[in-house]
């Protein structure tokens, strides 16, 4: 990380903007060029096993899916709290202030109906904040994804205060 002032080193920190952030962009290998799409997900984190795994649902066909197939190593963004910061009438001291995430993983479509299930019910929780039950049946009407985080960074830039 090249800016290492706005690092993010707290993971419970990095945990606060995946909860801020509704759209995550997952980038995935498409031959010479990166393919990137934005989805809602949800996630799970289990502090014994220091897991994090998101999810996010699917048509049951599509190239997105056909890429994981191909190569399920993938990267994801999610950023939150991002507000211009304005330069006055100098464009170069215009910015933002921002909080970020970037992930590598290893990707994957569940077969598994409970999995399924699982995965759906926490993108739900996420994206509502309610809690919402899935039936078998709905999870199977979908695909369902799973990334399971390898290596993770965040950073932030705070809003100045005289703003």
């Amino acid at each position: 990380m090249r800016r290492m002032d706005r690092e993010v080193r707290e993971f419970e920190d990095i945990l606060k903007i995946i909860e801020k952030a509704k759209i995550l962009r997952l980038g995935l290998f498409d031959g010479a060029y990166p393919y990137i799409v934005p989805l809602h997900f949800g996630y799970t984190y289990d502090s014994e096993t220091k897991d994090l795994i998101f999810y996010m649902h699917s048509a049951k066909e599509g190239h997105k899916l056909d890429l994981i197939r191909d190569n399920p190593n993938v990267c994801i963004e999610l950023d939150a709290d991002v507000e211009v910061v304005s330069g006055g009438d100098v464009p170069c001291r215009y910015g933002a202030s921002f909080s970020s995430v970037i992930a590598r993983g290893s990707a994957e479509i569940l077969e598994n109906p409970e999995e399924k299930v699982k995965g759906l019910e926490r993108l739900m929780l996420h994206q509502t904040g309610r809690s919402v039950e899935i039936s078998e049946q709905m999870a199977l009407s979908v695909e369902v994804v799973k990334v399971k985080v390898l290596e993770i960074t965040a950073k932030e830039r705070k809003k100045p205060k005289d703003f």
